[in-house]
């Protein structure tokens, strides 16, 4: 199952992590930034350079569930720079139609990654960290590069749940449904409120449940 967690910087994206088990969880840290708690997560991957990080990161996902059969969590934090490190690193040696060609390579990167994650096993549950935009509607969507993802694949429609991070400065929480002005949504019933506690571990353990995973087993294979 993969999960989109989304969200202006601030909200609580990477510290929701922090209910997480670190011993079950593998995470893709792309700009290498200092958790936003104590402890950290053992299993830690910085993908190297500017361009063919969602190649990297799919080979140390196969790598690290074959080497630790146990890990049953994989975070890519914040996955919207795979986007963006690419786009900084080409994008003054594109002019015209390359130009074009630059946003295709980007959209089929990203593209090739979730269907990659969603072909896991079923009791690996994958949570992308995005930041979110809004426009002069008040509507607010992922922040993406180019019109591909945005108008040809609509990234959010890969998702069965989309949780929105939401904080008023003194809490943090999850955003469960639709609120009409964003992308929110989870499966009838899974979870109890349209808000909820801003905790991955958490969902982790309510997606598990509702989708009827064994999480003894999980745990015990660690």
């Amino acid at each position: 199952m993969v999960t989109m967690i989304y969200g202006r910087s601030g909200s609580g994206k990477s510290r929701s992590m922090k209910g997480l088990d670190p011993n079950n969880t593998l995470l893709i840290n792309v700009q290498n930034k200092p958790l936003p708690f104590r402890g950290g997560i053992a299993k830690t991957y910085v993908p190297k350079g500017d361009t063919g990080l969602e190649e990297q990161i799919e080979n140390v996902i196969g790598k690290t569930l074959r080497k630790y059969p146990g890990t049953n969590v994989i975070v890519i934090d914040d996955a919207g720079y795979l986007m963006t490190k690419c786009f900084m690193a080409k994008h003054k040696q594109k002019s015209g139609s390359a130009s074009f060609d630059l946003y295709n390579e980007i959209g089929d990167d990203f593209w090739r990654l979730i269907n990659y994650c969603n072909n896991l096993p079923s009791n690996v549950n994958v949570y992308i960290l995005m930041h979110e935009e809004m426009n002069d509607y008040g509507d607010v969507k992922l922040k993406t590069i180019g019109r591909l993802l945005d108008q040809k694949v609509n990234l959010e429609g890969m998702f069965t749940i989309c949780l929105r991070c939401m904080t008023d400065g003194k809490s943090h929480w999850f955003q469960t449904q639709n609120t009409g002005t964003d992308v929110s949504k989870s499966p009838e019933e899974m979870f109890p409120a349209e808000k909820i506690e801003n905790d991955l571990g958490y969902v982790d353990q309510m997606i598990r449940e509702y989708y009827g995973y064994d999480t003894k087993n999980d745990k015990e294979s660690a």
